[in-house]
């Protein structure tokens, strides 16, 4: 195994982070259980003793992979650039999430067990997300509330990820676009304008631009809020 030259130089974050890339390449290539403390400490040439200081233990050095690792795939949709057409991005969305997954499935269910809480890199990316489906809203074809809509799809994403994860190539394409169609076609009305579908359409595209509304109270804009939420769910 190639191990990084030993630097006394390098500061405790830089150690971190070679620690951390260290143990993503092999969890990489041969999954959790490749990454032992003693390949870790190896493949980053430290030794053993500051794992367990900077991480407490194996499960924490994991969850720092998972961690980094959905980091990094969030900072590159978070530098896509919004199109013209809403569901078309949310749909290049969905397809980036399953395409990650099946391409890091070791870090994929670490990431997606290991990780607890409200992390920062979650955050990040429930609220590219979040703004995915707040552009539909604003067109007025949302069936369903915001937050409803960003919780079926992460929900439903994640799930389809975790089904493929071990299933052939084949199968990978048509399993992945019909969870897609089912939730989309949940969530979001197919005509333009959407006002056609009722109360809940209109709602929802109301609430989506409450906060750029100047002429009410904040009061006034987070009663209204809750009325327009109870008609987008109903």
């Amino acid at each position: 195994m190639t191990t990084l030259p030993a630097d006394a130089s390098l500061t405790a974050k830089d150690v971190r982070s070679r620690i951390v890339a260290a143990a993503t390449r092999l969890v990489a290539q041969g999954g959790s259980g490749a990454a032992t403390t003693r390949a870790v400490a190896e493949a980053a040439a430290v030794q053993a003793p500051t794992i367990y200081r900077l991480f407490g233990d194996k499960d924490g050095l994991l969850e720092a992979v998972a961690e980094q690792t959905l980091n990094d795939f969030v900072a590159q949709k978070e530098r896509r650039a919004a199109t013209l057409d809403p569901v078309a991005d949310l749909t290049q969305g969905w397809n980036d999430y399953i395409a990650f997954g099946l391409a890091n499935p070791a870090v994929f269910v670490l990431m997606a067990t290991r990780v607890e809480g409200m992390s920062k890199a979650v955050a990040a990316g429930l609220a590219v997300l979040r703004e995915r489906v707040r552009r539909i809203a604003l067109t007025g074809r949302l069936r369903v509330t915001e937050e409803q809509a960003v919780d079926l799809i992460h929900a439903m994403g994640t799930g389809t990820v975790l089904a493929l994860i071990g299933k052939s190539g084949v199968e990978h394409a048509t399993l992945s676009e019909d969870a897609r169609k089912t939730v989309f076609s949940a969530i979001i009305a197919q005509q333009t304008p959407a006002f056609e579908q009722g109360p809940a359409g209109a709602a929802s595209a109301l609430r989506a631009s409450l906060n750029e509304q100047t002429g009410l109270s904040p009061g006034e804009r987070l009663l209204l809020d809750e009325w327009l939420e109870r008609i987008a769910r109903a």
